[in-house]
């Protein structure tokens, strides 16, 4: 048994609800398929709550039939400790598996909250009102479309291009309609002389439960600390709200070692499924 297991109960049981204000839920056997209505990340299909059984091939091949219905990517997220039998299911219907450490945030951390750093970059928490938040909704888009920890060449004018495309009115209302609800957070690294975030990340919240997400980087400025700095930010926001559990899944071993400078520390495998590229 998991020397972890009550607390990944609770991750199970903050999976299950996080996503429920923005998408509706569809009951496909085993799993179940989150559909998000209005702008936003596409969803993804996972364990369905309380679900003890084995998964078969079978129950994935029904839910990538009806995600392939309704033009949605073909994406699955679990815990490999919580759900072990998913893994082989998945991969026999033909989709390909990738590991991340979940993380969650020790309770003695002693989390750095940088707020003006020496290279004129400020760390803060990201205001509904704030000018810097449609950059702080763009940024995680640069930063995956060029994986990795590499410095990249997206720099300010590609963010400032994209901006019509991700920091939409839209996009802006339905952040900032989360912020003033409590249901997320955002944080960001802002060029003081532009204004620009050049790095940013959410927190999502239900109850006393926290995910850290979407921590990105504009790829020309990567390697200065910046995320690490945003991730603290947004941890540090969290314990001063009283936020009992928080959590990530790092992108690798490498930056789960980054993020354990900050007092996270490692408590399974969170796994992604999709498509063969």
């Amino acid at each position: 048994m998991t020397p972890h297991r009550p607390l990944l109960a609770r991750l199970e049981r903050f999976y299950d609800a996080v996503s429920r204000p923005v998408a509706r839920a569809e009951d496909i056997g085993p799993l179940t398929l989150f559909v998000r209505e209005g702008t936003g990340w596409p969803l993804y299909a996972r364990p369905a709550l309380g679900s003890t059984g084995p998964v078969r091939a079978d129950d994935v091949d029904r839910v990538r039939e009806r995600q392939r219905a309704l033009g949605l990517p073909e994406s699955f997220e679990w815990v490999a400790e919580t759900t072990p039998t998913l893994r082989a299911a998945v991969e026999r219907s033909g989709l390909a598996v990738r590991e991340h450490p979940l993380l969650v945030l020790g309770p003695g951390a002693l989390l750095p909250m940088v707020r003006h750093r020496p290279d004129g970059i400020t760390v803060r928490m990201v205001a509904p009102a704030d000018p810097a938040l449609p950059g702080a909704l763009t940024v995680p888009h640069l930063a995956f479309a060029d994986p990795g920890t590499r410095v990249g060449s997206a720099g300010p004018a590609e963010l400032v291009a994209a901006l019509p495309r991700y920091g939409t009115p839209d996009a802006v209302r339905a952040a900032a309609d989360g912020i003033r609800a409590g249901r997320t957070a955002v944080a960001a690294a802002v060029d003081d002389a532009s204004g620009l975030a050049l790095c940013a990340g959410q927190r999502l919240v239900v109850a006393d439960v926290s995910e850290i997400v979407g921590v990105g980087t504009l790829p020309a400025a990567r390697r200065r600390g910046l995320a690490l700095a945003v991730t603290a930010a947004l941890a540090a926001d969290a314990r001063t709200r009283g936020v009992r559990t928080v959590f990530l899944s790092a992108s690798d071993e490498e930056v789960a070692r980054l993020y354990g400078q900050i007092g996270f520390v490692r408590v399974g495998t969170a796994l992604i499924a999709g498509a063969v590229e």
